[in-house]
């Protein structure tokens, strides 16, 4: 079901919660504030996660490593139990009916996401010093530069959606050929660069839903998907920085 075919009213937890575009200027800017508030939490849960993990179980990070590097179908093992996650991850965070079941959802992403992450972190952090601080910083500037213009403009860019759903079939199905036909060699730069040029359209897409079309009862739902595009975009961010050296 598109946006524009929403009712704009959705049962919750807490009685009737109206799309934010049609709620008052107060309810729909506390939703706002509770969705980037839920943001920060997750990214900062997730860097938690992933530097107990580098400092505390590195000779369990650096096995992990090894064994996806011994071959193709252990990508495709993590890629397919992720994806599995993700999908009951976000059914839980879109909840309607329990507060608990949607910081589950959440929760379960943000662990699945930084466990996800570990083998390039791993790999960043031991031989290219620097470059997971510099991809950090440079992707809260893109993310922060997309929220700005969204919040600016007010414009609606749910016009994305099937041009990034496209666009994400597209990368998943050149990665599934990279990892089949070139064990991973064929993502360099230049996927990684396409790949950040997609999230920023992810961004742009979730940042205008957020003020329009998410129901004020859903900042967890809405603060998953966001944390989701600026993840992944931090991923191909630290790839490239980790190129460049």
């Amino acid at each position: 079901m598109s946006y524009g075919q929403q009712n704009p009213y959705q049962a919750s937890a807490s009685g009737y919660a109206p799309i934010a575009a049609h709620a008052d200027t107060w309810e729909r800017t506390q939703f706002i504030r509770r969705t980037y508030l839920h943001l920060a939490g997750a990214i900062g849960a997730f860097a938690m996660i992933a530097a107990v993990m580098l400092t505390t179980f590195e000779p369990t990070v650096a096995r992990m490593v090894e064994w996806l590097g011994t071959g193709r179908w252990n990508w495709l093992l993590v890629i397919g139990a992720f994806m599995g996650v993700g999908y009951l991850a976000n059914h839980w965070a879109s909840s309607n009916t329990s507060k608990g079941k949607q910081y589950a959802g959440l929760g379960l992403y943000v662990i699945a996401e930084a466990f996800i992450f570990l083998p390039l972190l791993y790999i960043a952090n031991r031989f290219y010093p620097g470059s997971i601080q510099s991809a950090a910083v440079m992707t809260g500037v893109i993310f922060g530069g997309l929220t700005l213009v969204v919040m600016m403009t007010k414009k609606d860019f749910s016009f994305l959606r099937n041009i990034l759903w496209l666009g994400s079939l597209a990368a998943f199905g050149f990665i599934l050929c990279s990892i089949f036909f070139s064990g991973g060699g064929l993502l360099g730069p230049l996927f990684a660069t396409v790949m950040i040029v997609l999230m920023a359209g992810y961004i742009l897409y979730f940042t205008s839903n957020v003020l329009l079309h998410y129901h004020t009862s859903q900042p967890v739902a809405a603060s998953l998907a966001l944390f989701a595009s600026v993840a992944t975009m931090f991923y191909y961010v630290l790839i490239l920085f980790m190129g460049r050296d």
